[in-house]
């Protein structure tokens, strides 16, 4: 598989449109399965609410796979993301009855050599940014 985004047709300041992601209960259930990460505060909304947050929340590595999952889409191709870091700066909460929608969208930030773009992500749920700092290097066609 190769990357369907041609470097010599973006620029600095290209926008990538905001995707927006249902993160409902059930999502949560199979992220926890397979990440192994069974924490109460992702599934159980008694025990999250007895330590003092909101709801139910989104595992952060949940919100960052998402991230992940934006550029590969746009990108074509999950090889030509060569790096990708975040920082957690907010909890997505998961209502119960309503869930909640990520909404993540990008601007490439730089040109580097070798087909090479670092892309800026902007992650939010409820109003509230849930990443910060999130970049990735990714190679074009």
């Amino acid at each position: 598989m190769a990357a369907t985004v041609k470097y010599s047709e973006v620029e600095v300041g290209t926008e990538i449109p905001a995707v927006s992601y249902d993160v409902r209960r059930l999502n949560l259930v199979m992220y926890a399965g397979a990440s192994g990460d069974f924490n109460p505060i992702h599934w159980d909304e008694h025990f999250a609410k007895s330590v003092g947050l909101p709801d139910v929340i989104a595992h952060g590595m949940f919100t960052m796979a998402q991230g992940g999952r934006f550029v590969t889409d746009w990108v074509g191709d999950p090889g030509a993301v060569l790096d990708y870091g975040v920082r957690f700066s907010g909890m997505v909460p998961v209502a119960h009855d309503s869930g909640n929608t990520l909404v993540i969208s990008g601007v490439v930030e730089e040109k580097l050599d070798d087909n090479k773009v670092v892309v800026g992500l902007t992650a939010r749920a409820a109003d509230q940014k849930v990443l910060s700092q999130a970049k990735a290097v990714v190679r074009l066609a």
